[in-house]
């Protein structure tokens, strides 16, 4: 079993794409990875980031669909709007179905966008997405309305949900996650976990839910299983770095 992820490099491990591979392998996927830009950060500070040229990305994914037959993937840092049309191409012309991740601030607040891609990241890559995974803060920026409570979230789900399934995360909206999927809402409520182990939680989630949908689980399904994965390695975590549990099923 074989996986994907389009997403930035982050070199304290944390998130992008290191949580991704590490949550696919926990789960027993293969992960192959198409690197879009390079990050110089750690879970409390972000210092810069450095773009992969475009035809670097599109060499990244030639070479990997040229060995592997993929069927499931994720995005998570794609940073520019050329980025984020080539990814769209390149998944949509090999037939791999995708979790989007919006990934557009970094959790020490760190900027992983060139301007404000969420207009194209709606009318391409997110349109034909299985499901994409905002926080509350991305989900703001990607339906313009305020997120102060659970009403406005669900306000903005079924917005967004006009391009795609959507799980707006937790953590800032007292554990609640919401989640629509064809117009229907379903509330996860977590208690929150009291912790600084957070970092790259959103890559790990999304990567989670990717790896049990390669494993055959039906949407609903792997998202709770993810949900799950996620707040043990969230408690188990060290260092504001996620540690991930092998032979998780």
């Amino acid at each position: 079993m074989i996986g994907i992820s389009i997403a930035g490099f982050d070199p304290s491990g944390g998130a992008g794409i290191l949580a991704d591979i590490k949550t696919f392998t926990s789960l027993g996927i293969h992960g192959t990875s198409v690197i879009t830009a390079l990050t110089a950060q750690n879970p409390r500070k972000f210092f810069s980031n450095y773009p992969i040229a475009i035809e670097f990305i599109e060499k990244q994914f030639d070479s990997i669909i040229d060995e592997y037959n993929i069927n499931y993937g994720k995005t998570g840092m794609l940073y520019s709007d050329e980025a984020i049309k080539l990814t769209h191409r390149k998944l949509k012309s090999n037939d791999i179905k995708y979790v989007v991740d919006p990934v557009m601030i970094s959790s020490s607040n760190g900027s992983l966008s060139k301007n404000n891609i969420s207009k194209t990241l709606k009318n391409s890559l997110i349109k034909d997405s299985i499901l994409i995974t905002p926080n509350v803060s991305e989900a703001e920026t990607l339906s313009e309305i305020a997120i102060k409570n659970l009403d406005d979230g669900i306000e903005a789900s079924h917005i967004l949900s006009k391009y795609s399934n959507v799980l707006i995360t937790g953590g800032h909206l007292n554990g609640n996650s919401i989640l629509n999927i064809d117009g229907k809402i379903t509330i996860f409520k977590e208690d929150l976990i009291k912790t600084n182990n957070v970092h790259g939680s959103g890559c790990t989630l999304s990567a989670a839910i990717t790896s049990y949908l390669i494993k055959g689980e039906e949407l609903h399904i792997a998202i709770n299983k993810a949900n799950k994965f996620v707040r043990i390695a969230i408690k188990n975590g060290h260092y504001g770095t996620l540690r991930f549990l092998t032979n998780f099923k």
